[in-house]
């Protein structure tokens, strides 16, 4: 009996260690003066996040909301200590003032079993720095421009798929659906000089990886949700999991266009002639292994990131505009009135000059801001501007770019669709951090001026010449996917789509 009670003893012992470990470090907020909701042992603040009973962008959101009166709120990721900021300034001393303290993003990156995470957007400081600068060129208006008549040709493709739709007894799209074809196509195009054809093939292998890539089958999302909430745990099987379906195809895909180009001395102005001059060169990126997979981890980031934004900013930009059937004809005198100007050539200047189509982008991204947050980590102690809060060395934040952009002391009535409130004036008027779509700082999104062209191009194709209509398919209300990486509506967005001259008769 005795040895029983010792085994007893030594198991109520450990479970004590480890609710005292696991809630061991509560009290971090607490002792900094800073208010946040009460965590709980193993989950901290996030357990329905992990549990995917909501999107960490729509939790973020809430708690910005909750807590208008502060400037910061402390909340626990499992037990690591995150700040969500919700001053102006503050955040922009952290993008941009003070942005040597905060250059990392805080991602996991496991570069054995999920060598895809070593890409531009989750490396650390000491690679990601001279990364960048190599890989820049690629994203100027130069090479824009040189780009532009292969983004025009994907887009000519788009509109031509789009009159056998409306041909159709029943016209209905799924917007996000073909713009990711759409985007998919672009990608292939510039990127990769690889024909993906995805808008002539629905099943083509590119648009099922890309599929995959975001709306995760069920041990995609185990793996994810593993290596966000326990890395530790993780980093230990890292060297028994298999690399994923995702990381063969297109490591395969990436060294084979390498290999065919270096045999037949092809020369394009794209992503993979940048990558191939990097390992030509290595020496110019001093303390970096300049691995095959390193390499792929840079193409997959662009081709994840380049079509899955793009293509769920044209959907939500489609739904917003048959909503408001006014906005869309606006929008799309503006674009028959340019089109009558050039003689219908479509230019790179062209689309800049496109005034109201930039507001209607700008105000889709607002409303509809696909990356619902940014992350950053503090690589130093850190003791905010103004006040009395120091943090330590580790400490996460999170910049609650969707609880901004729907703020209405910041843009009243923020659920109304409308591209004024990016007039000169307007832009004016608000402070520089309170829209975030792209992030700010050295650390913004290096393809945002790709991700701006390849979406008005597709937009005017969309729209020069059909008319985007709801349906009966068509969600009467916005409800967020608590399961996706980035903001997206359960269900979909079905619209009705119909030839302009038809409705002009």
């Amino acid at each position: 009996m005795a040895d029983y009670l010792q085994i007893l003893g030594v198991l109520v012992a450990l479970l004590l260690a480890l609710y005292y470990y696991l809630g061991s470090s509560f009290d971090y907020w607490k002792n900094r003066g800073v208010v946040g909701p009460k965590p709980i042992p193993i989950f901290g603040n996030v357990k329905d996040v992990l549990l995917r009973k909501i999107n960490l962008g729509d939790y973020v959101a809430q708690i910005y909301n909750e807590y208008k009166d502060e400037i910061m709120i402390g909340i626990f990721a499992r037990v690591t200590p995150t700040v969500i900021l919700r001053d102006m300034d503050l955040i922009k001393d952290v993008l941009i003032k003070d942005f040597s303290s905060f250059d990392d993003r805080g991602s996991n990156v496991f570069e054995r079993s999920d060598p895809l995470t070593a890409n531009l957007f989750n490396l650390e400081p000491e690679r990601w720095r001279p990364l960048r600068m190599r890989l820049s060129p690629v994203f100027t208006s130069g090479k824009l421009k040189d780009m532009f008549p292969l983004i025009l040709e994907c887009a000519e493709h788009l509109e031509q798929c789009l009159d056998k739709v409306a041909e159709k007894s029943e016209p209905i799209i799924e917007c996000r659906e073909i713009a990711a074809r759409y985007s998919t196509d672009v990608i292939g195009n510039c990127a990769f000089g690889i024909n993906m054809n995805t808008l002539e093939n629905e099943r083509s292998e590119f648009r099922r990886i890309g599929r995959k890539i975001f709306d995760q089958d069920f041990i995609l999302a185990l793996r994810f949700t593993l290596r966000e909430s326990a890395p530790g745990i993780y980093g230990l099987l890292s060297y028994l999991l298999p690399q994923t379906e995702i990381t063969t195809f297109l490591t395969k895909v990436i060294s084979d266009t390498i290999k065919y180009r270096e045999e037949n001395n092809v020369v394009r102005p794209d992503f993979i002639n940048m990558l191939m001059e990097l390992k030509k060169h290595p020496d110019k990126l001093e303390n970096i292994d300049l691995t095959d997979t390193l390499l792929t981890a840079q193409a997959f980031i662009f081709f994840a990131a380049g079509f899955e934004t793009s293509s769920t900013t044209i959907g939500h930009a489609l739904y917003e505009l048959a909503l408001n059937p006014s906005i869309q004809d606006k929008l799309r005198e503006e674009m028959k009135e340019f089109s009558t100007k050039n003689n219908g050539n479509l230019t790179y200047n062209v689309v800049k000059d496109m005034k109201y189509l930039d507001k209607v982008f700008k105000e889709t991204l607002r409303k509809y801001p696909p990356a619902m947050f940014l992350r950053r980590k503090c690589n130093g102690n850190y003791t905010f501007s103004g006040t009395k809060v120091t943090i330590t060395k580790g400490t996460k934040l999170i910049i609650p770019v969707y609880g901004i952009q729907k703020d209405p002391n910041i843009y009243p009535n923020p659920d109304v669709f409308d591209p004024e409130r990016f007039n000169e004036d307007a832009e004016a008027a608000r402070h520089p951090m309170s829209f975030l779509p792209f992030g700010d700082g050295p650390r913004n999104c290096i393809g945002a001026r790709f991700a701006l062209y390849q979406t008005k191009i597709g937009l005017i194709k969309m729209l020069e010449n059909f008319r985007i209509d709801v349906c009966e398919k068509t969600m009467t209300s916005y409800v967020n996917n608590p399961k996706s990486l980035t903001l997206a509506p359960m269900g979909g967005i079905h619209l009705k789509i119909s030839k302009v001259e038809k409705l002009l008769l």
